[in-house]
């Protein structure tokens, strides 16, 4: 039988308020008791809005670890702070759900792991685009081995003009990077999952800093968007252990005819490849000799992806989360996985920097 389960938000900004908060309200069996924030009044206006009517608030998150009523936090503060909430939380023995990347560092993200691994305690990462229908569908298709051996991949996150310069998205110190560890993030792990290969073996990447005025155009307007020190673009290469080659592209800012939202990737096999963007899935195959391309419609009775397929990919993951822990079940996205993206974002960023390569052991 289903049972509720008392949830505690820290960090109540941004991807609070436009993605975690109104999926868990959709969840009859989530109950959001508890809100942090160190500006008091964010945590009240979320607990007002979204808490059971008896929420307490907090800005210092420790205090709220102390209620052994909560079973769950969700860590929704800026990347530097990623780890300690998390670890802290996994000791109070808190199963806890923290948005992406996992971590500012791949040392961070590995705490968080054996964190994990040390009190039981589940830990996943807000990777929502594993859970759109063409993300679904495709892994369902690769898994069962229509596409054969996956040995070529590209994945992409690509703005004209889209710098967000709110809150601390341009502050190196508390995010640690730009479009590579913002949006970047998203589509290298949808390409990891959906080949299922978590084992690097070098990584060669360049960010780059070159437009005249990155501000002009940009969707969220100028605020210093000029000024950040942070990458505007950045491509890489990643060469897997088994072979396997992955070509990333972000930005933020570029003088491109194209834009692709980030989430999106291409896979090719041995058999046929596929293309996962925002909304669609393209698969493509030689048939008969011919050069065939198909359009899957996701908007059709088929797969059942889940009961209620037709919310948004942030509500499936909050509803498919929520009943990992009720059913005592794996979290969509594990831990460990999660750790390698972040290996191989920070691998991206010393490659930049040191003009070599970085090898994995």
């Amino acid at each position: 039988m289903s049972r509720e389960v008392r949830i505690g938000i820290i960090g109540c900004g941004g991807i609070a308020n436009g993605k975690h908060m109104p999926s868990l309200k959709k969840i009859p069996e989530a109950k959001m008791v508890a809100f942090c924030d160190i500006v008091e009044e964010k945590a009240i206006k979320a607990a007002r809005e979204y808490g059971e009517p008896d929420a307490k608030v907090y800005t210092d998150y420790k205090e709220m670890l102390k209620d052994e009523s909560i079973e769950v936090i969700h860590v929704l503060t800026p990347n530097r702070s990623h780890a300690d909430i998390t670890i802290d939380a996994l000791h109070a023995g808190k199963h806890v759900m923290c948005e992406k990347p996992m971590a500012k560092t791949a040392e961070d993200a590995k705490r968080m792991v054996e964190a994990a691994k040390e009190t039981g305690k589940k830990l996943t990462i807000g990777y929502q685009h594993r859970h759109k229908a063409a993300s679904q569908y495709a892994k369902q298709y690769i898994d069962r081995g229509d596409l054969g051996e996956v040995y070529y991949a590209n994945c992409y996150a690509i703005r004209r003009r889209g710098t967000p310069n709110w809150g601390v998205f341009l502050n190196d110190y508390e995010q640690g990077g730009g479009p590579i560890i913002d949006i970047a993030t998203h589509s290298l792990d949808l390409t990891l999952y959906l080949m299922n290969n978590y084992e690097p073996a070098m990584v060669l990447g360049k960010t780059h800093k070159s437009l005249e005025h990155p501000e002009a155009g940009n969707i969220w307007g100028d605020n210093g968007v000029s000024t950040t020190p942070l990458e505007e673009a950045a491509c890489a290469l990643v060469v897997m252990k088994n072979g396997a080659t992955i070509m990333l592209e972000t930005s933020w800012a570029l003088n491109t005819d194209r834009e692709i939202q980030e989430g999106s990737c291409r896979l090719c096999g041995s058999r046929a490849g596929l293309m996962v963007e925002q909304n669609s899935l393209n698969i493509n195959k030689i048939d008969l000799d011919r050069a065939v391309s198909t359009n899957v419609n996701l908007g059709a009775g088929g797969v059942a992806f889940y009961s209620g397929s037709s919310s948004s990919p942030a509500e499936t993951e909050a509803r498919r989360w929520i009943d990992a822990v009720i059913n005592d079940t794996d979290p969509v996205v594990l831990p460990e996985q999660a750790c390698v993206v972040s290996q191989i974002l920070e691998a991206i960023y010393k490659s930049s920097q040191t003009g070599e390569a970085v090898y994995f052991k």
